[in-house]
């Protein structure tokens, strides 16, 4: 533990920053629209557990605002 390195700091793979960089923005990009559908089904479940409109109703609603969802965050 006491011992001084002096060598480099980096001694392994050469890292590829653009491979980082997209798998980065795969990640926000999943959670972004992921959220969006998550919020979209848990409306679409109130719709079609807590009024009149049934399971068809809430299927309708959770479709839609998907759509909208995907359409805004683009």
């Amino acid at each position: 533990m006491s011992e001084h390195h002096t060598g480099p700091l980096e001694t392994g793979a050469p890292m590829n920053y653009e491979e980082h960089e997209k798998t980065y923005d795969q990640f926000i990009a999943g959670t972004k629209y992921g959220t969006a559908v998550m919020v979209a089904l848990l409306v679409g479940m109130a719709a079609g557990f807590f009024t009149t409109a049934g399971f068809f109703g809430g299927l309708v609603v959770f479709v839609v605002l998907s759509v909208i969802g995907i359409i805004v965050l683009r």
